[in-house]
């Protein structure tokens, strides 16, 4: 079940004290380097950007210790901490990036220090405030992962070229609705569009199976790093 972005703070405010800092810091669950685990950025060493706290419950999440657990970090912070690495590809996740008042001016700092800067995003907020030149990746809900009714389908005209639309299906019903959401708003036409099996619920193998039976115009996208590392290492 969703719950407002009013209620996440609620949740926070015994971690962390935002009143007065709020244009300053922003909620930072974990910062660290790794390889980009999916979409068409798969296999590239990425720094990983974790805000904390998000509006959705997916029956499938993999990071539910974001939701409440965290820091705030000055902008300049969080910057720095992106850069030390010395790798030029980042990507902002969460957690729900998108609740964070200052994820622009992040973005934008970033791309001023000659960054590639990703954004994925669960698709219940407006993704037009994220800054040209940032590529967002669009995680549509499917009816699986209980939050179908949070989308704002209005992201799906907003999208710029080099966005990405993901679909975690966790039954062949997800892999019908995803389909035909995908043929009804020609997505394949105006972006990549990914298909990933939540983990465990779906065997890779049979969604690779279904997506050449149908021909669909469409990327089977497995999350690499729970293949190398396994799926409950951090950091990684």
């Amino acid at each position: 079940m969703s719950i407002t972005d009013s209620s996440v703070e609620a949740r926070l405010k015994p971690l962390v004290q935002l009143k007065g800092r709020e244009a300053t810091h922003l909620l930072i669950n974990e910062i660290y380097a790794s390889i980009q685990g999916e979409s068409t950025h798969a296999g590239r060493p990425c720094v990983f950007v974790r805000t904390a706290a998000c509006n959705q419950r997916c029956t499938y999440c993999d990071t539910a210790y974001a939701f409440s657990r965290g820091e705030a970090l000055h902008i300049d912070e969080v910057v720095s901490r992106a850069l030390a690495p010395g790798i030029p590809l980042v990507e902002i996740t969460g957690g729900e990036p998108l609740l964070q008042s200052l994820l622009p001016e992040l973005c934008r700092r970033l791309r001023e220090r000659d960054c590639e800067v990703l954004i994925e995003t669960g698709g219940s907020h407006d993704i037009s405030v994220i800054p040209e030149g940032v590529n967002t990746i669009l995680d549509i809900k499917t009816p699986g992962s209980g939050e179908e009714r949070a989308n704002d389908y209005g992201n799906l005209q907003r999208l710029r070229p080099g966005d990405e639309v993901k679909f975690v299906l966790t039954s062949r019903e997800d892999y019908e609705w995803a389909s035909a959401l995908l043929k009804r708003e020609r997505l394949h036409e105006r972006t990549t569009v990914l298909l990933s099996p939540a983990w465990g619920r779906i065997d890779a193998e049979a969604l690779a199976g279904w997506i050449v039976g149908d021909r669909l115009p469409a990327r089977l996208n497995l999350q690499l790093h729970k293949y190398v590392w396994g799926p409950a290492r951090r950091g990684v």
